[in-house]
């Protein structure tokens, strides 16, 4: 039978796993149930079949797209019986890599190439292949990764695992899922990831952002413009003349198209929940948080005091 060499298998019953195979493009049936359970307990999370169980590879990998929603890469011929029992006895060797809120696709790309020594031109290439938008489609979070993969299978399980994340979230919060209108979302969590100093303040960012949006006045958040590989640098007024990219709200009115980041569900539940306040500005005190206000000449004192 075909299969993956690795493979991730969900907790849960024998008849529930055989069920979960079956769904995914697996040749086996309600009868593998019983011969499953002689062999032993189902182990969980990812397994690698081993070499010996492993009757030949597939030189190129079939992608079986006959059932609906099945996206697999079948690489390796093993018979039934191998398979079930490698089902109950292997383990895959893993390694987490995080992914923290605000940090960009650029570099956690490049962290996922050194833990797991990939190549990241292959990387890029298969992220723009299967993700919808440059950024903001892996969550923030940490990931058990298995070791021994491709750079695609890396990234078509990343993406895979996010966008049934992000699908949940939007029929939990909003009642419904739509691609587009939600990235636009996450856009606007994006940026309060950026600009708050804590989730406290990120309802009230996300009120500024919207009620300066109400004025048709440009945002003006230099958070959007730390995307990509410009992430940890400081924006500087020369920036600000230069970029001629959606990030740079100094130029363009609104809420760019695409996520500069990543996101936490905080920052997402903000974006849909601003507070309810008249604020137009904020800025940074000595103390790392931010005051915020609706008129222009405080906000020109609270600058003035960061400063002195």
């Amino acid at each position: 039978m075909k299969s993956e060499r690795v493979i991730f298998i969900p907790m849960g019953s024998a008849k529930n796993i055989i069920t979960y195979l079956q769904n995914k493009g697996y040749d086996i049936n309600r009868y593998d149930v019983y011969l499953l359970r002689l062999m032993g307990k189902p182990q969980s999370g990812w397994i690698e079949i081993p070499a010996q169980y492993i009757q030949s590879k597939i030189p190129h990998p079939i992608v079986d797209s006959t059932l609906e929603n099945v996206d697999v890469n079948f690489d390796i011929l093993l018979t039934k019986a191998s398979f079930l029992y490698a089902l109950t006895t292997a383990k895959a060797a893993t390694k987490n890599i995080t992914l923290i809120p605000g940090e960009t696709n650029y570099f956690l790309l490049r962290d996922i190439a050194k833990v797991f020594q990939l190549d990241i031109q292959k990387l890029e290439s298969f992220y723009a292949l299967y993700a919808p938008y440059s950024d903001g489609v892996i969550l923030a979070d940490t990931y058990s990764l298995p070791y021994h993969v491709s750079e695609e299978f890396v990234i078509r399980n990343l993406i895979e695992h996010s966008l049934k994340k992000h699908k949940d979230l939007a029929n939990e919060l909003l009642g419904y899922y739509d691609e587009q209108s939600w990235f636009q979302i996450i856009a606007k969590a994006s940026i309060i990831q950026k600009e708050a100093a804590n989730i406290k303040e990120m309802p009230l960012v996300s009120s500024v952002i919207d009620n300066r949006i109400a004025k048709n006045m440009p945002l003006q958040m230099d958070g959007s413009l730390n995307y990509g590989k410009y992430s940890h640098i400081r924006i500087t007024p020369e920036r600000i003349r230069n970029d001629t990219s959606e990030f740079n709200t100094y130029k363009y009115v609104g809420i760019p198209k695409t996520p500069s980041g990543s996101v936490s569900i905080e920052a997402i539940k903000a974006a849909i929940l601003p507070a309810n306040t008249n604020y137009l500005y904020f800025m940074r005190n000595k103390d790392g948080v931010h005051d915020f206000t609706h008129n222009y000449q405080e906000h020109l004192r609270n600058i003035s005091k960061a400063k002195n």
